[in-house]
């Protein structure tokens, strides 16, 4: 049975009947949700809302992929309406919230519970993500050195830095799991269309585990250097959440030196500030890499003996009856920290306007006729008038896009960032966007000023005074985009 705390009726059967599950992520255990249970909680009230923090994917096991890990949440969820139901409530709604690897491990497990009919018991409401790495980790990258921690990164991780790094052939299908899971014709994807609400979190700066590109699934990343940028802030939650709505520009040249040199300035005393630590961590580093290698060894070793036991039910839960069709039709922070440090120096590559790849992708998103080649204020004034024309033909179409009484809706084109250079990506990575951004999800950039550790901060994973700027991103969530 799952580890949920379910209070007893006292002497009327409870009125919740909308059911929350919050996921936390890579390393994590449930407590990194913590805050966010409790904003819900706090907000809407146990009459209104019961949420569970899931349980079975705590530490170490988020090292056994992320199908496993969708397989022990789907159970936990069964599990837990039923004991619901069992004291009274009468559940007939769901949300789910996937922080980090969660959303991913989360995506996998409503695959599986829309497979076995729960999605249309129940009405989906909510699913959110905070920096979800949707596309992957692998760095954008053309280049031998980024190639070489691709390779080596995806090995650090057991099978869930395979999947994550998109070096694994899941289930014999050739195809990496992301890909299968942003399979238009898949369970997942099947699953996503049915929620009224689709929305996620990506942190613009200083997310060393999660970059802009793969939590935001964009195509670009407008936010490299962000000195360069002039953009807004939705009015009410600054300098927190960007407003999604307006036009990232690039500067002019002399506010774009002007802010550079404000720039130079402020990373020269944090400089120096942080110089002791900059020390500490010269001589750390070597041994906590050394540490790292070690640990990535042992617990790969034991992920695949958990994988093994899981796989031949002696878990004490028999797990054969998720294998359903996928197709329709303390030494872990300083590990956390080592890896995040490792990936976060790793440097984007992107496509160039002479490259096959360019061509190739500008093809399939614009469709010029002619000419083939424009220049760079001709292209501009094009791809604006493409996207207008594209948001005429989805809103148009919208009303009549319904396949077996679900509603699909219409994909957003962000014209916003088109003046930005597109992202090497590999080819799987473009088609995951692809798919993904077909859903409509509402997307809203963050930047998280006074904390280096953004990933953390965004959700406000532990009580500390740098992290109090998720508070901003929570409760602009609560407000705007959680419905009940």
């Amino acid at each position: 049975m799952a580890d949920v705390d379910i209070k007893a009726p006292t002497d009327s059967p409870p009125k919740t009947d909308h059911l929350c599950v919050l996921i936390h992520g890579l390393w994590g255990n449930p407590s990194h949700v913590d805050y966010l249970a409790s904003a819900l909680q706090e907000r809407y009230g146990e009459s209104h809302l019961y949420v569970l923090k899931a349980q079975r994917n705590a530490g170490s096991f988020t090292y056994d992929g992320i199908e496993l890990g969708g397989e022990r949440v789907a159970y936990e969820i069964e599990d837990t309406l039923d004991q619901l139901a069992a004291k009274g409530y009468r559940i007939r709604k769901l949300s789910v919230v996937g922080y980090s690897l969660g959303g991913l491990v989360a995506r996998y497990a409503l695959g599986l519970l829309d497979a076995r009919g729960w999605l249309d018991k129940l009405e989906p409401v909510n699913f959110t993500t905070f920096v979800t790495p949707h596309v992957g980790i692998r760095t954008p990258s053309k280049g031998f050195r980024n190639h070489i921690w691709n390779v080596m990164g995806a090995r650090a991780l057991s099978i869930s830095g395979r999947q994550l790094f998109m070096i694994d052939s899941f289930r014999g299908t050739g195809k990496p799991l992301l890909s299968i899971l942003a399979d238009p014709d898949s369970i997942f994807m099947h699953a996503l269309a049915k929620f009224k609400h689709r929305c996620l979190y990506a942190n613009v700066f200083s997310d060393r585990a999660t970059v802009y590109y793969t939590a935001g699934i964009s195509k670009v990343d407008p936010f490299m250097e962000l000195e360069n940028v002039d953009f807004k802030y939705v009015k009410g939650y600054e300098p927190n959440i960007i407003d999604p709505g307006q036009p990232l520009l690039l500067k002019t040249e002399r506010t774009a030196t002007i802010t550079a040199l404000s720039y130079a300035d402020r990373q020269f005393f944090k400089a120096i500030i942080q110089l002791p630590l900059i020390l500490f961590l010269s001589v750390f580093a070597p041994i906590a890499t050394i540490c790292f290698l070690l640990n990535s060894v042992f617990q790969t070793i034991c992920s695949h003996r958990r994988r093994r036991l899981h796989e031949e039910g002696k878990t004490g839960v028999v797990f054969g009856s998720y294998r359903v069709p996928l197709i329709v039709q303390e030494v872990r922070n300083a590990v956390e920290d080592v890896f995040e440090s490792m990936n976060g120096s790793q440097k984007s590559e992107y496509l160039t306007d002479s490259s096959d790849d360019f061509e190739e992708e500008t093809k399939l998103r614009w469709r010029p006729k002619e000419p083939r080649f424009l220049s760079s204020c001709e292209k501009d004034s094009f791809m604006e008038d493409e996207c207008t024309a594209l948001i005429g033909q989805m809103e148009t179409a919208q009303e009549h896009d319904v396949v077996e009484g679900q509603n699909f809706p219409s994909p957003r084109v962000d014209c916003s960032t088109s003046g930005f250079p597109t992202l090497a990506l590999t080819p799987s990575q473009f088609a995951i966007i692809d798919s993904l951004n077909s859903l409509g999800f509402r997307k809203y950039p963050v930047y998280i000023h006074n904390h280096r550790h953004s990933h953390a901060a965004i959700i406000v994973r532990m009580p500390k005074k740098g992290f109090e700027e998720g508070r901003i991103v929570v409760k602009h969530w609560l407000d705007t985009e959680f419905k009940v």
